[in-house]
């Protein structure tokens, strides 16, 4: 079923400056939308839900893509609980209950695959959803993430709002998070290797053992698959967005190395945590709506590592905090 969508439509992207937001509104660009809304940080706190209000009464738009939140790997996860759960809890109902009174048409949350059980059965399927413990490295950010597919959930239901959820696997690309105190595996990694490379050293060091399995999306991908469900999918349950496909955090390194430093020797350190042992969304649903990822990851891994070369100072100039609620 195609939903109506028009180029003249008032598209608000909440979190514009962050790695998805930021290729949404690229796509959006790209594709002739000419009333593309967006909020900077210090001009909107997406945690003021009189703020949120306020802008929403002043800008009327008509649909929304909720892809805000305080984000960030198992190091911040870990050392900064109370912000990933306060922050994101607050971004998700502000900006949802802000769409329902202000009449927004259509909205699109993305969440995170760390909403998922630690242990669950792989490939991961969507009704997986609080079947088991949350992985404790980044429980408060999934606990948060949860409650975002649920707000929708109920808004849809009581108010009758077209409100839907999407759950991307792990993510990667232009803008993304390059701070090696902050950022999530695949940025990080290439940051290592892009340092080591530039200082002349030859060795790299890799958290973990090296085992864990992990899915990687092209954030292209994603924003081509969010304006996707914005168009073809009109129902309550959240829908996972990725590739199908892992690797080991070991093949990660490699491929890295070879497209960033080559010859560097990998040293990995277990005494620091692996997390999740293996992160596979099955992606049937998806698939079987029409939507497929085109983006491979040694293609995607090149394209991004010269972004980043190329923007290298002003990642350079990047502190711990990556939040994406401007």
């Amino acid at each position: 079923m195609a939903i109506d969508l028009p180029r003249s439509a008032r598209i608000y992207v909440a979190g514009h400056r962050g790695l998805v937001g930021a290729a949404i509104v690229r796509r959006l660009r790209q594709e002739g939308f000419g009333n593309v809304l967006t909020a900077t940080r210090e001009q909107l706190d997406l945690r003021d839900q009189a703020a949120v209000n306020y802008w929403f009464r002043a800008n009327r738009p008509e649909h929304v893509f909720l892809v805000a939140g305080t984000v960030g790997g198992i190091l911040a996860n870990s050392t900064r609980p109370a912000e990933f759960i306060y922050d994101n809890l607050m971004i998700h109902a502000t900006v949802v209950h802000a769409a329902h009174l202000h009449g927004v048409r259509r909205l699109l949350y993305l969440g995170s695959s760390c909403i998922y059980p630690r242990d669950c059965p792989q490939p991961i399927r969507e009704e997986y959803l609080l079947t088991g413990l949350l992985e404790p490295t980044n429980e408060p950010y999934a606990i948060a993430k949860v409650s975002g597919i649920k707000l929708c959930q109920a808004y849809r239901r009581q108010y009758g709002c077209d409100f839907i959820s999407a759950m991307p696997t792990n993510l990667y690309g232009p803008h993304d998070n390059f701070d090696l105190q902050s950022s999530h595996v695949l940025p990080a990694l290439m940051r290592k290797f892009h340092d080591a490379r530039t200082a002349g050293r030859d060795e790299v060091t890799i958290w973990g053992t090296g085992s864990p399995r992990r899915e990687f999306l092209h954030v292209d991908d994603l924003a081509d698959a969010c304006l996707f469900l914005m168009r073809h999918y009109d129902q309550d349950e959240h829908v996972n967005v990725g590739t199908g496909e892992d690797l080991s955090i070991r093949e990660l390194a490699e491929t890295l190395r070879e497209v960033v430093a080559p010859g560097a020797r990998l040293v990995f350190d277990s005494g620091k945590p692996d997390g999740t042992p293996r992160k596979l969304l099955d992606v049937s649903r998806l698939h079987a709506l029409g939507w497929r990822h085109r983006i491979g990851l040694r293609e995607g891994i090149e394209s991004t590592y010269e972004w980043f070369r190329q923007n290298h100072d002003q990642q350079a100039l990047q502190t711990g905090l990556h939040a994406t609620t401007a």
